[in-house]
C-alpha cells in the first residue's frame, strides 16, 4: 500500500478566481500562461484550450496594450477556463480589461505609477469582486529597495511584498494572493516561507525563468517541492521556455508525486536494464502519449523484470511484470493474464482504458448512493 501525504497545509484565506477556488481548503490549482501574441485572438484562444485540455485551472495573459485589452475581450467570450491579465505599467489597461470579464487582475503595484492609479484598479476590482494577485518579481524591485539591499534578496522580495499588501490593507481590500518570484531557487524558497508566516492570504507559487523544458523542470521541482512540502502554496505556475502545455504536465506531476492532487495516470515504470524482458523506454513513450486523455486517477506499473516486477504490478491499479516467454499483467493487484510482446502497447492499452473505465463506473455508483441516502 502506498503511503499517504504527510502534507500539512498551510491554512489561508480563501479566493475565488473565476469559478476556482484558490486556497482556504481548495486543490492546489495549475496554472500556465499564453506566449501567444494577444491581439492574435484565434492563436491565443487555439493555445488557452490546449492548455486547459492538459488540465491547467487557470490561464494567465499577457496585456500589455489598449489593443492587447480589446482582445482579451473577444478571447475572453470564446473559452471557458478562468483568465488572469498580467498588467505593467498602464493602470487604464487593468481597468479596461475589468469591464471584460476578467477573472484575476496580476499587478505590480510598484510599476503602475501613482497611488491614484493603482486605487483606481483596487477599487474596479471591489466593485466587480474581481481578485487581484501581487507580482513581486526580483528581477523588477522598487529603485528604493535595489538601493536598500544592494542586490535582489529574500527581504528585499518580502519586503517589496509587505510594501504592496499595506497599500491594500489600506483600502480595506483583502481580495488578494502574492508571489514573490526569483529565478534563484534558495532565494524563492527562503522569500516565500518568510512571507507566508506574516499574511494571511493565498500564496501563487513560481520559480520565475527557471529555464528550458529539462533545466527548469529540475529547478522548479526542487524549489516548489520543498515549499509544497512545507505545506505552503495554493497555485502553482511551473515557468518553462517551452510549450505552456509542458508547464501544466509539470505541475501535474508534482502535485501527484507529492500526492496533493491526482488526475490521469500515475505511472511506476523502471529506467530498463539488460534483464528487461520488453523495451520499456519505447513502451512508456507510447503509453503516456497515447493515454493523455484519461483522466480517472490510476496507478499504472510498467516494470521490465520479475525483480521488482511484481511487487510494484500488486501495489497498482494495473501492473506489467515483463517476464520469459510472456509478461504478466495484475488487475488490482492480482495475477491477471499473460501478454505475448507482440502488440503489447496495444493490449496493455486496451486493459489500462477498461480499467479507467471500471474506476470511473465505481466511482459514478458511489457518488449515486451517496445522493440517494442524503
Amino acid at each position: 500500500m502506498y503511503f499517504e501525504s504527510p502534507i500539512k497545509r498551510r491554512k489561508t484565506r480563501q479566493i475565488m478566481v473565476g469559478n476556482v477556488a484558490v486556497g482556504g481548503d481548495a486543490p492546489i490549482s495549475v496554472q500556465s500562461m499564453t506566449n501567444t501574441e494577444t491581439t492574435d485572438v484565434e492563436a491565443t484562444v487555439a493555445q488557452i484550450k490546449r492548455i486547459q485540455d492538459a488540465g491547467a485551472d487557470i490561464v494567465r495573459v499577457s496585456v500589455p496594450s489598449m489593443d492587447a485589452a480589446e482582445a482579451f475581450g473577444a478571447i475572453r467570450q470564446k473559452v471557458s477556463v478562468p483568465l488572469v491579465a498580467d498588467i505593467h505599467f498602464d493602470y487604464r489597461i487593468a481597468l479596461r480589461v475589468a469591464d471584460l470579464g476578467v477573472d484575476c487582475l496580476r499587478i505590480n503595484p510598484g510599476n503602475i505609477g501613482r497611488e491614484k492609479r493603482v486605487q483606481a484598479v483596487v477599487e474596479k476590482a471591489r466593485d466587480l469582486n474581481i481578485p487581484i494577485r501581487i507580482g513581486v518579481n526580483a528581477g523588477s524591485l522598487e529603485k528604493d529597495l535595489q538601493k536598500k539591499y544592494g542586490e535582489p534578496t529574500p527581504d528585499a522580495l518580502v519586503e517589496s511584498a509587505l510594501r504592496h499588501v499595506d497599500f491594500l490593507d489600506k483600502y480595506d481590500f483583502q481580495n488578494f494572493k502574492v508571489s514573490v518570484k526569483a529565478s534563484d531557487v534558495f532565494m524563492a524558497v527562503a522569500a516565500y516561507r518568510k512571507l507566508a508566516t506574516q499574511i494571511e492570504q493565498p500564496l501563487h507559487l513560481g520559480i520565475t525563468e527557471a529555464g528550458g523544458l529539462r533545466a527548469g523542470t529540475v529547478k522548479s521541482s526542487v524549489g516548489l517541492g520543498m515549499l509544497l512540502m512545507d505545506g505552503i502554496g495554493d497555485t502553482i505556475r511551473v515557468s518553462l521556455a517551452a510549450d505552456p502545455v509542458e508547464e501544466v504536465k509539470v505541475g501535474w506531476d508534482m502535485l501527484k508525486s507529492l500526492k496533493l492532487r491526482n488526475k490521469g495516470i500515475n505511472f511506476i515504470a523502471c529506467p530498463s536494464c539488460s534483464r528487461q524482458n520488453f523495451d520499456v523506454i519505447k513502451t512508456m513513450n507510447e503509453l503516456e502519449t497515447r493515454l493523455e486523455d484519461i483522466k480517472t486517477p490510476l496507478d499504472v506499473a510498467v516494470i521490465g523484470c520479475v525483480v521488482n516486477g511484481p511487487g510494484e504490478a500488486k501495489e497498482a491499479d494495473i501492473g506489467l511484470a515483463g517476464g520469459t516467454p510472456k509478461n504478466l499483467i495484475y488487475v488490482g493487484g492480482e495475477p491477471r493474464q499473460k501478454l505475448e510482446q507482440e502488440n503489447l502497447v496495444d493490449n496493455l492499452e486496451r486493459l489500462i482504458r477498461q480499467r479507467a473505465d471500471e474506476k470511473e463506473a465505481q466511482v459514478a455508483e458511489q457518488e449515486k448512493n451517496l445522493i440517494a441516502k442524503a
